[in-house]
């Protein structure tokens, strides 16, 4: 059994309860940490409300990285109500449509910015928000996919992105080491997430994925949290700059 019983953590990008996010969080929570949560804006808050209460989310907040001074705001909450951070887990992607359809070789300097530093640079804020709360060590997590490393038709300008935040997750894993905190990506097979709805042909990577993964099944958000929680855990503290791979085996096939 994982055992998180006293530790706080924070997870940004619920969108429903089909999310990744929400998957971790479920987790996290069976395992007995106490958990803040945070909601993109008014439109969202009621999908998300719910779920924050069925998670007994002490600190509900809304967080919109574009938004000035709201990241900032939510570490100040948990600051002012706990005075310390145990682990977090961003879970937070986007591109816009236009770019994100579009070849790599035709986005635009302002959709691909965009996207790096909603999809990439706000993780590092996180770590820089994060670091002086994780006086005990910490672990810090975000969500990627096996497209940052090889190409996967219709992820177009999402795989620099992630290569981006894969290698993110590696300078910050080297520098946050000696205050012991660890730094990790999780890297899902597909799944069936608002964010993933963005994809052309994306029923077409969903069935693929079931064909040539060795397992020939798709992965749960439930999966996913199963291995968050576990690298949040204690038993984890041996393991930092990894990409966590869920995914039924897919990204060893060619």
């Amino acid at each position: 059994m994982v055992d998180l019983a006293g530790k706080k953590g924070l997870v940004l990008g619920i969108a429903n309860e089909d999310s990744i996010a929400y998957g971790c969080a479920e987790a996290y929570r069976r395992a007995g940490a106490e958990l803040a949560v945070t909601y993109l804006n008014e439109k969202a808050r009621p999908h998300v409300a719910p779920l924050a209460e069925n998670l007994d989310a002490r600190i509900f907040e809304p967080c919109d990285v574009r938004e000035p001074g709201q990241l900032e705001n939510v570490f100040d909450r948990i600051r002012e109500t706990w005075g310390k951070l145990d682990f977090v887990l961003h879970a937070i992607a986007y591109a816009p449509k236009a770019d994100l359809h579009a070849r790599v070789t035709d986005c635009s300097a302002a959709g691909f910015m965009q996207a790096m530093d909603i999809s990439c640079h706000s993780f590092i804020r996180v770590a820089r928000q994060a670091e002086p709360l994780m006086t005990d060590g910490g672990c810090l997590q975000t969500v990627t996919f096996y497209g940052s490393e090889r190409v996967v038709t219709a992820y177009n300008l999402m795989g620099p992105v992630k290569a981006a935040l894969e290698s993110s997750v590696r300078y910050l894993a080297a520098e946050l080491g000696e205050k012991d905190i660890r730094v990790h990506a999780l890297s899902p097979g597909p799944l069936k997430t608002r964010a993933a709805s963005g994809l052309q042909r994306f029923d077409e990577l969903l069935e693929r994925a079931r064909q040539e993964a060795p397992e020939h099944r798709l992965v749960t958000t439930g999966d996913v949290g199963n291995v968050a929680a576990f690298l949040a855990s204690d038993s984890a503290r041996g393991m930092t700059g990894n990409i966590a791979y869920v995914d039924a085996g897919m990204h060893i096939m060619s």
